[in-house]
């Protein structure tokens, strides 16, 4: 009788004889094997992309190295999608036996991915994710596991021992090239080393990879920049998408990737100096960040993924702590946080990015500051959208103003608009100009009919009205589009008066920062605003301020308008220049303008604004200025012919 410690010796010996066995038969028959599953992954390409695949040569290289000569991918009526001419690679044969493929050396030469798309069509289109019609299970998406299986599966494809040489990614976008040629990379002893040289139709340059990757350890330190003088030009996306950018070095540190009880946690820093970018959607000059840095704690759970508020963002001075967050526990709810701490206001405003914020340039400041963000957006619930600012200052004030010094609208200024980059005639604010009118001579109705269209808060806001914040962003979430602004009179004003009507990041920007002073710091009263407002904003085709807009329409004096007349003119301030359309053949306006004003007329009715005595012997509007030569009109004969008259006068 065999004792228990000898069965189970017995039973070990056994499993290491066929273990031995089935090695010794797999490195007989692996040759056959690795030619066998060359012909079926070739009868897929063919049967499921629509594709040749093909190696010239292959074998095995010791128990698990392998060696390919001649590997070619080939859409079929498509241009050659990849192809290398020598192929070597290394598994690390205990993870093999366990069903997990790690890669520990890679060797690969002479080579090329080419990603084309013509009339013809694209020759990467078979290879793209297909739609396909899903059953909601009900089961939700574990953030966490997914994430880590992803890097793991990558990570572990990542040899700790790589050399490539000669290899070439080709993009042709209709015309529109990049060439990046991997000249030589290598990774030995967890040691990064690689050339590129970058080519397009606009320019050429070296760039470099420098740093530390350990894969096995989910590590890296790595750094990118230029061998050439200059910086480093971002291919493709200037002819792609109209965007110029550029950088003198990027450096990307990952520290951690760790499942600590069901959540995954991603650590790591990156940074970038001088970056350079320019976009007609941006700002109308290059925007410049010298220096910025992210801190940051990326945080995957089971219903979640997250920006953790631990992380640190940093632009020049300006320093942040950022929460970013989607949770689709119950609801599909994003959030955002930001908290700036106390700052000095002058590090804030020269650490604002060159080129989006030009009106600020030579501006000081005095007192310090700090600021809070809390954002919330249920898209379940849409309406029902979480907006909280919050900023806290001490002795704050500006001491200097920039290019736009908001102190000349306490008096005389000559304003010129822009529009489409095209400067307009010079209008002067101001007594001297016949046409400015005082708000005191200005017709009460368009002073309620305008505030009421366009900003009923004014003389209680400080330059925004938080809800119409809220109504705004949840619109443009919901259309995917900037399609509502939620503008204050405040915006309106600095909008004219200092900046373009250009729809860019930058304008928007400084508007915002520039109300924010103009409203805190008492610059100017909130009934000179009004006044500023009324006597500069456009009214109709080269028609400026009310002075002229009266004359324009009605050849009367602004004291002097009617109540329809006010709400006609309140009605059109959105669009001006496309008055004439509210009208008909006949010269009177349309069924739709008529309804926006008794809309108007109702809405001030409701809110004690106008009393029913106002409305009484309101005639039509008429308009009688030169707007009527806008209007397209037919003209009746109206004189009546008796044919024995014509008889009379016939010879």
């Amino acid at each position: 009788m065999r004792t228990k410690k000898q069965k189970i010796f017995l039973i070990a010996k056994i499993i290491s004889v066929l273990f031995v066995f089935i090695i010794i038969a797999l490195f007989v028959f692996r040759d056959a094997l690795l030619q066998k599953t060359i012909v079926q992954i070739s009868h897929k390409m063919e049967s499921d992309y629509d594709s040749n695949f093909s190696i010239r040569k292959a074998h095995f290289e010791g128990i698990t190295g392998v060696e390919m000569e001649d590997v070619l991918l080939v859409p079929k009526k498509a241009d050659t999608l990849f192809r290398i001419e020598t192929l070597k690679t290394k598994i690390n044969f205990w993870h093999l036996l366990t069903g997990t493929i790690q890669i520990e050396k890679l060797e690969a030469k002479n080579g090329f991915v080419q990603l084309v798309k013509n009339k013809k069509g694209r020759n990467f289109d078979a290879f793209l994710p297909k739609k396909k019609d899903t059953v909601d299970t009900g089961e939700k998406t574990n953030y966490a596991r997914l994430v880590y299986k992803i890097l793991n599966r990558t990570l572990n494809l990542v040899p700790t021992d790589m050399h490539l040489e000669n290899l070439t990614l080709r993009m042709d976008d209709m015309g529109k090239k990049a060439t990046l040629s991997l000249k030589k990379l290598q990774l030995v002893d967890k040691q990064l080393e690689s050339t590129i040289r970058v080519q397009t139709n606009t320019f050429i340059q070296n760039w470099s990879i420098k740093g530390f990757a350990d894969p096995r350890n989910k590590q890296t330190d790595i750094r990118f920049f230029n061998v050439d003088t200059g910086k480093i030009k971002v291919p493709y996306f200037d002819e792609r998408f109209n965007i110029k950018s550029s950088f003198d070095s990027i450096r990307l540190n990952v520290s951690k990737i760790d499942m600590d009880s069901g959540e995954l946690h991603v650590d790591g820093f990156t940074t970038i100096t001088n970056f350079t970018i320019n976009h007609p959607k941006i700002a109308s000059k290059d925007v410049v960040i010298k220096n910025a840095r992210f801190d940051y704690q990326f945080l995957f759970g089971e219903n979640f993924i997250a920006i953790d508020s631990n992380s640190t963002a940093q632009l020049n001075a300006l320093k942040f702590k950022p929460y970013v967050s989607y949770n689709n526990e119950t609801d599909k709810i994003y959030t955002l946080k930001i908290a700036i701490p106390k700052m000095k206001a002058q590090d804030f405003i020269s650490s604002l990015p060159e080129g989006l914020f030009t009106h600020f340039y030579g501006m000081e400041a005095a007192g310090t500051f700090d600021y809070k963000l809390d954002f919330m957006f249920n898209k379940n619930k849409p309406n029902a959208i979480v907006f909280d600012s919050k900023l806290n200052k001490e002795n704050l004030k500006i001491t200097k103003y920039g290019e736009a010094n908001l102190n000349k609208l306490n008096g005389e200024f000559i304003y010129r608009a822009i529009i489409k980059n095209v400067l307009q005639r010079p209008i002067l604010v101001g007594q001297a100009n016949p046409n400015y009118t005082p708000l005191n001579a200005i017709s009460p109705y368009l002073r309620k009919s305008v505030l009421t269209t366009e900003d009923p808060s004014f003389f209680s806001h400080k330059g925004f009205i938080t809800e119409a914040f809220r109504q705004s962003i949840a619109k443009n979430i919901r259309t995917k589009k900037f399609s509502r602004g939620g503008s204050t009179i405040s915006m309106q004003l600095i909008k004219n008066a200092f900046l373009t009507r250009e729809k860019t990041l930058s304008r928007k920007l400084e508007e915002i920062l520039l109300v924010y002073i103009l409203e805190n710091n008492r610059i100017v009263s909130k009934e000179r605003m009004l006044e500023v407002y009324f006597n500069i904003i456009e009214w109709g085709p080269n028609v400026y301020g009310i002075g002229e807009a009266s004359q324009f329409y009605f050849e009367k004096s602004p004291d002097q308008l009617t109540l329809n007349e006010c709400l006609f003119l309140a009605n059109i301030i959105p669009s001006p220049r496309n008055f004439m359309y509210q009208f008909n053949s006949e010269g009177n306006l349309k069924s739709f303008a008529v309804n926006k004003e008794k809309y108007l007329k109702n809405i001030m009715m409701r809110r004690g604004i106008i009393i029913p005595d106002d409305t009484i012997n309101q005639m039509p509007i008429y308009v009688s200025g030169r707007a009527n030569s806008f209007i397209k009109t037919e003209i009746k004969d109206t004189i009546q012919i008796d044919s024995t008259s014509i008889e009379e006068f016939s010879f």
